[in-house]
């Protein structure tokens, strides 16, 4: 049992295999965060907080007047209510009727469930064999009548805790909720830094870290999705921590629209951080007898830095979020026509461009932005989704059979989200256009939104794109998503829920995405939002893998896909192999590192095959013959980073469960006159055995080097060596393979 709940009731110990999570229910029935760091025992931790008169942190009333050092505004709260004397940033704040806001929460009762919760409408964590356990703390306002319902899943050997609320208004009168947080975290003690992942189109994810000081800091996004801007997920880690060093909490939320997480240092040192839809976008009505469930949040605690921490999303997004047969199915290598020939093209011409792709070892074509409608260009047509015929030169059904003749699976890419002014769809439908009364809509790539709030409007959506899948031979489908959303208004819904738009609207893209992923399983659905603008956990529940960028410059996408890795699996990063000179930055590369950056990917193409020579041409069927060959290895294999991009050579590393295997990247840029040596330690392989070391090119082929034979002790604590590099752009492989004990 992971769930351990004692002294009647009143102290909750969750134990993972490696981190305690523990909280009580005090004297006055306030519910404290005691701990949550390395596995200990039961015992209550609560007798650590020192009370102490601060001044000014009022005390609550039932405590009596001549007891100033108890204040909520000093202890470590598990959800704390706004307007109760705690002055630090909330996680719940309700108006009732007469304007009031405060919200005053005392514990009620506990149950103890096996398996882990769902929650209806959302993504959450699931458990195929019935693994884990649940703790639901019921808290209750009673003056207004709210109940509470704090939701803790817990799955022991991932050591990762999963956190929601589920608010029911059980009184007399209407409730608005105007902040509503999936989860608060008050770690009384030691200082942190906030590390977090910030960016724009086609920059996405960087690596930010700061120190949390006295006062507030945050990140989020009022864009409607999750954003290119922000993304939500966060480390809080301690002072020094690195890779293979330092304790450090990750908190990644399962929620693909707009988002807030605060950081605040408070007067006493404490540190509080909590998680949720973001309040500025956000004000939920909750009539007598009414509910709402809030999204997940996924929280792990490590000992041992980054990389145990990846270790751990990457494993539970991998095994515990990601649905369905893609779930253990590798994405087949793809080409995507979009860089190959944007608007320009007809069926011939796709035709031409599978055909040499298929020779090549790619076994997927998808057809990108303009089949369909009157589409030559990206201000017309969204919205009426059926092919444009006289374009292509056949029907899709038999631009399909043409291609699944020749062994080549079919992909389509859609935006089901947008529509154009100039459309059939708008025309015919306008008010399904998402705009303000009264008011000229903001454009965006001269496109508006689909008002998904609306039940016909997400009908229409369904019954379209079905009628596509179920009459082709469609393998893929690309979900992309091409503006953020503004003008948040609904004529569909009463003018005192409007504040439930941002909310809605992504309850109703979700609802679409498991209507149509259920319904065709063995498509593989591939979400996209300007590239990575809406690449999160909650959008992996539904498509499991992700294009991670618009920019394939390799470069910056060592960068990009370094910063993604800090939560996301690589294999759900979307990454092509496209042009040179680059079609974002005008850079050029080889085609090799332009390979050797798309494997710590999904691995696929994006460039124009015909317009390859032959040399090209024979790379491109060697390359695709070793991403098949060690595909299991990319696919399923540890992630670890070796050196970062900020260093003049980057480097990561795919090692297998059974330590018998490993493959290390290196992509050397910036390099310097009269150069020193890039050197790393390898990870993960065992002390003991002996390993052959190759530099390695494509289809296996041994370079012109000699293979070193070393034991993995000294490849992980020694090192390796890369080769001095030729160019900027530089790239290596080393195939690494255990041969025998020592």
């Amino acid at each position: 049992m992971s769930i351990h709940v004692l002294e009647q009731g009143r102290l909750f110990c969750l134990h993972t295999k490696n981190t305690t999570y523990q909280m009580k229910a005090d004297t006055y029935g306030y519910l404290l965060h005691t701990y949550y760091g390395k596995r200990i025992d039961d015992t209550d931790y609560s007798s650590q907080f020192l009370m102490l008169d601060r001044g000014f942190s009022g005390n609550p009333y039932k405590v009596g007047k001549f007891d100033r050092s108890y204040s909520l505004d000093t202890l470590p709260q598990e959800y704390p209510g706004f307007g109760t004397g705690d002055f630090r940033s909330t996680a719940l704040m309700v108006r009732e009727s007469t304007g009031n806001k405060t919200v005053e929460l005392t514990f009620h009762t506990y149950e103890v469930m096996d398996g882990l919760y769902k929650i209806k409408g959302l993504p959450a964590a699931y458990s195929e064999d019935g693994e884990g356990e649940t703790l639901v703390i019921t808290l209750r306002d009673k003056v207004n009548g709210l109940k509470v319902l704090l939701y803790y899943g817990v799955l022991e050997e991932e050591d990762m805790i999963f956190r929601s609320v589920e608010l029911w208004n059980e009184g007399s009168q209407k409730l608005w909720l105007e902040k509503a947080a999936s989860m608060n975290l008050d770690l009384p003690f030691f200082d942190y830094d906030l590390i977090s992942f910030y960016g724009r189109h086609n920059m996405e994810r960087n690596v930010q870290r700061r120190q949390i000081t006295y006062g507030q800091m945050s990140v989020g996004s009022t864009r409607g999705t999750s954003s290119h801007q922000q993304n939500p997920f966060v480390i809080l880690a301690e002072e020094g921590a690195t890779e293979e060093y330092g304790r450090c909490y990750g908190l990644a939320f399962l929620y693909s629209g707009s988002f807030l997480i605060e950081a605040e240092k408070d007067q006493t040192g404490l540190t509080r951080v909590n998680c949720g839809i973001h309040p500025d976008d956000f004000t939920w009505k909750l009539e007598v007898g009414e509910s709402l469930e809030l999204p997940q949040v996924m929280l792990t605690y490590c000992e041992n830095g980054f990389t145990e921490l990846s270790h751990h999303f990457h494993q539970t997004i991998s095994e515990h979020i990601i649905r369905g047969k893609w779930k253990r199915r590798k994405c087949p290598i793809l080409i995507n026509n979009w860089e190959a020939t944007y608007f320009d093209f007809d069926g011939e011409k796709l035709l031409q461009i599978a055909n040499q792709a298929n020779h090549l070892g790619i076994n997927l074509f998808v057809l990108d932005d303009g089949w369909f409608g009157e589409r030559d260009d990206d201000d017309c047509a969204l919205g009426d989704w059926t092919a444009n015929t006289e374009k292509l030169g056949c029907t899709l059904t038999e631009l399909s059979n043409k291609l699944w003749k020749n062994h080549m699976r079919f992909g389509l890419w859609f935006e089901p989200e947008a529509i154009s002014e100039d459309s059939d769809l708008y025309r015919k439908h306008p008010d399904w256009a998402v705009s303000a009364p009264d008011r000229d809509p903001a454009l965006a790539r001269n496109q508006l939104i689909l008002d998904f709030t609306r039940k016909d409007v997400r009908k229409y959506i369904i019954s379209s794109i079905s009628e596509i899948l179920s009459s082709k031979k469609i393998h893929y489908v690309k979900w992309d998503m091409n503006r953020s959303i503004c003008d948040k208004f609904s004529n569909r819904l009463p003018k005192d829920r409007q504040g439930e738009f941002s909310h809605r609207y992504v309850l109703g893209l979700y609802e679409v995405l498991e209507k149509l992923t259920s319904k065709y399983p063995d498509v593989l659905f591939e979400g996209c939002s300007g590239g990575g603008g809406r690449f999160d956990a909650g959008m992996l529940f539904y498509t499991p893998q992700i294009w991670c960028s618009d920019n394939t410059d390799p470069i910056n996408r060592l960068k990009i896909q370094y910063g993604t890795s800090f939560c996301y699996p690589p294999r759900t990063m979307g990454a092509h192999v496209s042009a040179s000179p680059n079609h974002q930055t005008g850079r050029k590369t080889s085609l090799k590192t332009r390979a050797v950056v798309a494997m710590a990917g999904t691995f696929g193409y994006e460039l124009n095959v015909l317009q390859l020579d032959e040399e090209e041409q024979s790379e491109i069927d060697r390359q695709t013959s070793f991403v098949k060959s060690f595909s299991d290895l990319l696919f399923q294999g540890k992630y670890y980073r070796l050196s970062s991009p900020e260093e003049v050579c980057t480097s990561w590393e795919f090692c297998d469960e059974e330590q018998k295997e490993a493959l290390v990247f290196a992509v050397c840029y910036g390099i310097e006159a009269n150069t020193r040596p890039y050197h790393v330690r390898v990870k993960g392989l065992a002390e003991d055995v002996l390993y052959k070391v190759i530099e390695t090119g494509w289809n296996n082929e041994e370079l012109d080097t000699d293979p070193i034979y070393l034991p993995g002790s000294v490849l992980m604590h020694a090192g390796l060596t890369f080769p001095v590099p030729k160019e900027d752009g530089d790239s290596f492989i080393f195939h690494i393979k255990a041969v025998s004990k020592e």
